[in-house]
């Protein structure tokens, strides 16, 4: 099952249910995705009763499938990305045994189609590509067996980020605020089911291609993960209960052979360039500069859409 928002006057937009082909969709029997996720128990097997999908989609007419949400949480877990910035910069790695997560600003998930305003191109402006899931409640101390359970939806997103800003905030000790605007999501968030096979050990086994203004920047493979979606669920939940809607992110899709397959976000290119040359060469985003993200499975499909966003002053 594929779910969507259309966008309306309301914050939250209304909940409309995809056909297989994504052409077209039916209004959902519940009014928003939020409401949804609050008793997946009870909507779930109401929204899968849907079979006719009466209306034309315009992707235009989307917003992101969760407009904002109660919690967005981040994560960092493919090595290789991890290890190829510390190198980069110089830095000694902190190596815990738990996951790296922060906590990010989750009042607005962008469109799909979106014109994200920013601030300054000065202030390093730089795509993330990464998958994400959607939790119904999840309580406090849930191990990472009983976590799956809890996962109902999955999302692509491009976590935005501003890269003079993280450096300074980083080392503040307070962790990031104004180096994370919010972030954008693809159309569509799926349930697991809708994956099949690609749906492995709660990861993502598929190929998220990153274009930046129409040239192929990457082709990461999702399953490269240190830590599923399971752990990290169980890791957030370790002191607190999660709320019905709470967003998890894998952090930037990274795979070892980032010189072959590409990057999935413009630090990891510059950090590249950095251990080869010894010097980044590669700018980042300027007003105009558009950026296309497309998960691809191995049969040919693109669950999650297309997500394509262009930097625009504020």
């Amino acid at each position: 099952m594929r779910l969507a928002t259309l966008k309306t006057d309301a914050p939250d937009g209304r909940l409309i249910i995809i056909s297989p082909d994504a052409t077209a969709y039916a209004e959902a029997p519940v009014p928003t995705l939020q409401a949804a996720l609050d008793d997946w128990a009870a909507a779930e097997p109401v929204l899968r009763a849907v079979t006719l999908f009466p209306h034309r989609l315009d992707l235009r007419a989307l917003a992101a499938p969760l407009p904002r949400a109660w919690q967005w949480l981040d994560a960092s877990v493919y090595p290789s990305h991890g290890a190829l910035m510390d190198k980069a910069l110089g830095i000694t790695p902190f190596k815990p045994d738990w996951p790296l997560m922060y906590q990010g600003v989750s009042d607005t998930f962008h469109a799909p189609l979106a014109e994200v305003p920013m601030a300054d191109p000065a202030l390093g402006i730089d795509f993330e590509g990464e998958f994400g899931i959607i939790t119904d409640a999840v309580p406090m101390g849930t191990n990472a067996a009983d976590a799956r359970r809890h996962i109902r939806l999955l999302v692509q997103i491009n976590d935005w980020s501003l890269r003079a800003l993280a450096g300074p905030e980083m080392k503040s000790g307070f962790g990031w605020v104004q180096a994370k605007p919010p972030c954008g999501m693809a159309p569509f968030a799926v349930t697991p089911d809708e994956l099949g096979d690609a749906w492995q050990d709660c990861q993502l086994a598929a190929h998220l291609q990153v274009h930046w203004n129409d040239v192929l920047f990457g082709d990461a493979f999702g399953a490269a993960m240190a830590y599923g979606f399971d752990a990290l669920v169980a890791h957030a939940a370790r002191t607190r209960n999660l709320v019905a809607g709470t967003v998890i992110g894998s952090g930037t899709v990274s795979n070892e052979n980032y010189r072959e397959v590409g990057s999935s976000c413009i630090a990891e290119r510059r950090g590249i360039e950095i251990v080869d040359t010894g010097a980044a060469q590669t700018g980042f985003m300027r007003y105009g500069d558009r950026v296309r993200m497309e998960a691809r499975l191995a049969d040919g499909r693109a669950p999650f859409g297309v997500l394509e966003q262009t930097v625009v002053r504020p």
